[in-house]
């Protein structure tokens, strides 16, 4: 049994290296009602050209888009659906509110690590480090 009663686990759904992060999450929580999904996506914002000053926001298509495969990853892994979350913003600072919010004693991220902290980490993993105060496991993918 582990110690971990909240896992926050931050993924790419729009990448397919999700499934080793997910599956890592899974055994050290012991149990899917343990886990909490978060996607962070940038705000997608597109200007119109020739001064026209028209802006269309795609925040909400690409929350929906997000959403969706969100819902058949939890679905793949029996994890409750009311535990999804896509955000729009900065991942790091998301991911903190997040944790902070579900109060998260574990937060399970993948990364392509390399060589050097930076690398080793990568530059999201690195960022969400620097200010949590739960653990963080980078799984590297």
């Amino acid at each position: 049994m582990s110690g971990y009663n909240s896992v926050l686990v931050a993924i790419d759904v729009f990448a397919n290296e999700h499934s080793k992060v997910v599956e890592k999450a899974l055994e050290l929580a012991g149990s899917p009602g343990k886990i909490n999904l978060i996607y962070v996506a940038y705000p997608q914002t597109n200007f119109e050209p020739y001064g026209l000053f028209l802006e269309r926001d795609f925040s909400e298509e690409v929350r929906e888009q997000a959403l969706k495969k969100l819902q058949g990853i939890a679905d793949g892994h029996s994890i409750p659906r009311t535990h999804l979350h896509v955000a729009i913003g900065s991942a790091a600072e998301e991911i903190h509110e997040m944790a902070k919010k579900l109060n998260a004693d574990l937060i399970v991220m993948g990364t392509h690590g390399q060589s050097g902290v930076q690398l080793l980490l990568g530059s999201t993993a690195n960022s969400v480090l620097h200010g949590i105060e739960c653990d963080l496991l980078a799984v590297k993918v």
